[in-house]
C-alpha cells in the first residue's frame, strides 16, 4: 500500500490527518505523520523562518525515508513566508533529504486552485495582517487574486487548534466575498477535515483547508487519482495527470 508522509510541525491540528483518513476509505494511501521541531509556537515571520529551516525539514524526511511514495511540508506559513522562490528551493531541498517527489502546503494551495479553475478568492486567515499579506503575495505570485483578506490575529498554533466546528463555520462565511471563487483557510493548526462538506453547504461554494489541500497533493503526488466524496469539492476532482 502507498503511503504519504506529512512533515507536521508541533501539536495542534494533527488528529485531521486520522480523520481524513477514515474519511478517504481504506483503498487510500496511509498518510503518516511526523512532527517536526517548533522552538517557538508563534505566527511571526522570524519565527515561521525557522519553522521552516532546511535543517528541521531534513530531519523531519530522514524519519520519513524509505517509508513513504511522497512528502508534504503541511505548514502554510512555514512555506509562503519565505517567498515564492524561497518556497520553491524548500520544497526542492525536502525532495532531495526525502528521494520522494515533495511539495508544500502553500503550493498546495496554489495547484488547487489551478485543478479547480479558481483565479479569485477569499482568504479568511487566522495570522496576524503581516503574516496573511505574505500569503497573499504567494497566491498572487502563483496567479491567485485574492479579493478579500480578512484575519483573526492569532499568534500561537496552539490557540488555533482549539477552535470548534461553529466558530471556523463563522470564520469562514464571515471571511467570503461575492466575487470570490473559493474561500481558502490557510492555517494547517486549523481543524477542519470533518466538517468540509458543513464548510461548502454554508458558504455554496468551493472552501480549501490547508490540511485538505495538503492530503490532495500528497495524493496527487502518489499517483493516486481517485475522487473522495466527504471531503470537499477539490477531493471529489479527481486530480491531473501531471505531477
Amino acid at each position: 500500500m502507498q503511503s504519504i508522509g506529512f512533515l507536521y510541525p508541533g501539536y495542534s491540528a494533527e488528529d485531521d490527518y486520522p480523520t481524513a483518513q477514515a474519511l478517504l476509505g481504506a483503498d487510500a494511501p496511509r498518510l503518516l505523520v511526523t512532527h517536526t521541531e517548533m522552538r517557538e509556537d508563534a505566527h511571526r515571520v522570524d519565527a515561521l523562518l525557522d519553522i521552516g529551516s532546511d535543517d528541521v525539514l531534513a530531519a523531519g524526511a530522514r524519519e520519513l525515508k524509505e517509508q513513504c511514495d511522497a512528502v508534504i511540508w503541511a505548514c502554510t506559513s512555514g512555506s509562503f513566508v519565505f517567498g515564492r522562490d524561497g518556497a520553491e528551493a524548500q520544497v526542492r531541498a525536502l525532495g532531495e533529504a526525502a528521494g520522494v517527489p515533495a511539495s508544500s502546503t502553500s503550493f498546495a494551495f496554489t495547484d488547487a486552485c489551478a485543478r479547480l479553475g479558481v483565479t479569485r478568492v477569499a482568504v479568511a486567515a487566522t495570522y496576524p495582517d503581516d503574516v496573511a499579506e505574505r500569503f497573499v503575495a504567494f497566491l498572487a505570485s502563483e496567479g491567485v487574486e485574492v479579493v478579500r483578506l480578512s484575519t483573526l490575529g492569532i499568534i500561537t498554533a496552539a490557540e488555533v487548534g482549539t477552535l470548534e466546528r461553529d466558530r471556523v463555520l463563522e470564520v469562514a462565511e464571515a471571511g467570503d466575498h461575492p466575487d470570490a471563487e473559493a474561500v481558502l483557510l490557510p492555517d494547517t493548526a486549523l481543524h477542519t477535515m470533518g466538517w468540509l462538506d458543513d464548510l461548502e453547504r454554508r458558504l455554496g461554494k468551493p472552501v480549501l483547508t490547508a490540511n485538505q489541500v495538503s492530503i490532495w497533493q500528497g495524493l496527487r503526488l502518489a499517483g493516486d487519482r481517485t475522487p473522495r466524496n466527504g471531503l470537499g469539492t477539490l477531493l471529489r476532482t479527481p486530480p491531473s495527470q501531471e505531477k
